[in-house]
C-alpha cells in the first residue's frame, strides 16, 4: 500500500472513530434541572448572615443533575438605591454567592426584581455571578446581550435557553447601549428562537417570567405565548413568577410547565406560595425523554425542604397525558 493511500485510510478510520464517539456521547441523556424564584434578601438573607444555608436541604438533588438553572429574583450587590415607586424591593448581599456557586450553573435575571436597585447594582450582579462561574442570562449590558441565549453544550447536545420577563416595570428592559433584561415581546421571542435554531441549537427552551401572582392556573396570555413559542420551534417551555405552581400540559407533544412557583422566598401569607416545584428534565437529541417535578415545602424563613412521599406531575416521551409520580 502506498504512503498516500495509507494516510487516506488512517484519516477514514479517524473520522469513523470520531463519529462513533460522538454518537456514543449524544446517546447518553443529559439531566437538566430548573427551579423557580430564588430571593436571598430578607429572611433567607438573615439566615445566610447568621451562617445558615437555605439551599442545604436540596444540595444532594442539585448535585445529582448535570446542569442546574434557577431564576434569581433579586440583585446581588452592595451598590444602588431602591426604586421609590416599587412596593417591594430586594437586594442580596454578596455573602450569598458561595452558596449559589457549585449549586447553579446559570441563573436567569429576566424578572421584575433584577432592577430593584438600579442599573449599577444590576451590572454588579452580572459581574459577581461571573466571578463565581455562574452564567447570568436573560439580561446584559445592552439589548443584544440580554437576548443572547444561554448555551449548554454537554454530552453531544447543544441547547439554547432563552429567558424573558413580561411583568412590570418595563423600565428594567435593556436598550441598545444600556443594561437591563430581555422583555417578552412576541416578535422578538420568535426571532430569538429561530435564530437559536439557525445557530445550531439541537433544543431550544424558553424560561419565562410571566402571568399573574397567586393565580393557580395559567392565563390566556400565557397559553397563547407558550403555543406561539412551540410553533416557532421551542422544544418545551418553563415558566415562573406567580409565586404558586400552575398547570402543566402538552401542546403538539411538547411540555409546558407554566409556573414552578417559589424556591427560596419568604414573606408570603398564603399557603400556595409555600410550595414550589423542582423540575428535572432528561433530554437527548430527539428532545424530552422523561421529566418529573419534586415538591419543595418552604418554611417561614424561606428555606425549601424536599417533601418526601409527595406526588407531583411527571411524564415520559410518548405519554398522551400528564401523570403524577411519587417522590422519592
Amino acid at each position: 500500500m502506498s504512503g498516500a493511500r495509507r494516510r487516506h485510510c488512517l484519516r477514514c478510520l479517524l473520522v469513523a472513530f470520531c463519529c462513533a464517539l460522538g454518537g456514543a456521547v449524544a446517546a447518553e441523556p443529559l439531566r437538566l434541572l430548573f427551579v423557580g424564584d430564588i430571593m436571598l434578601d430578607d429572611g433567607p438573607g438573615r439566615l445566610v448572615a447568621a451562617g445558615a444555608d437555605p439551599l442545604a436541604p436540596f444540595a444532594a438533588l442539585l448535585r445529582d443533575a448535570d446542569y442546574r438553572i434557577g431564576n434569581l429574583e433579586c440583585p446581588v450587590a452592595t451598590t444602588g438605591t431602591p426604586l421609590a415607586n416599587k412596593i417591594a424591593t430586594f437586594r442580596a448581599h454578596p455573602r450569598v454567592l458561595p452558596l449559589l456557586a457549585g449549586r447553579f450553573d446559570a441563573l436567569a435575571v429576566a424578572n421584575n426584581h433584577s432592577g430593584d436597585y438600579g442599573r449599577e447594582a444590576f451590572v454588579e450582579t452580572l459581574d459577581l455571578l461571573a466571578s463565581q462561574g455562574i452564567t447570568a442570562f436573560g439580561g446584559g449590558r445592552n439589548l443584544e446581550q440580554a437576548h443572547r441565549p444561554l448555551w449548554i453544550e454537554r454530552r453531544g447536545l447543544r441547547i439554547a435557553v432563552l429567558a424573558y420577563n413580561e411583568f412590570k416595570p418595563r423600565s428594567f428592559e435593556a436598550g441598545p447601549d444600556w443594561p437591563g433584561i430581555a422583555w417578552s415581546e412576541d416578535s422578538h421571542v420568535v426571532a430569538d428562537i429561530r435564530a437559536a435554531r439557525a445557530a445550531g441549537a439541537d433544543l431550544v427552551i424558553p424560561f419565562m417570567h410571566w402571568g399573574w401572582e397567586r393565580e393557580p392556573q395559567a392565563s390566556a396570555r400565557q397559553r397563547q405565548l407558550a403555543r406561539l413559542m412551540i410553533d416557532a420551534g421551542a422544544d418545551l417551555v418553563v415558566g415562573g413568577h406567580a409565586h404558586v405552581t400552575q398547570g402543566v400540559e402538552y401542546y403538539r407533544g411538547r411540555l409546558i410547565v407554566y409556573s414552578l412557583g417559589n424556591f427560596v422566598f419568604d414573606g408570603f401569607d398564603y399557603a400556595a406560595a409555600r410550595s414550589g416545584w423542582v423540575l428535572r428534565l432528561t433530554l437527548d437529541g430527539s428532545g424530552l425523554l422523561a421529566w418529573d417535578t419534586v415538591t419543595a415545602r418552604i418554611d417561614d424563613d424561606g428555606t425549601p425542604q424536599p417533601l418526601a412521599g409527595s406526588t407531583a406531575p411527571c411524564g415520559r416521551r410518548g405519554d398522551p397525558l400528564i401523570r403524577d409520580c411519587r417522590w422519592p
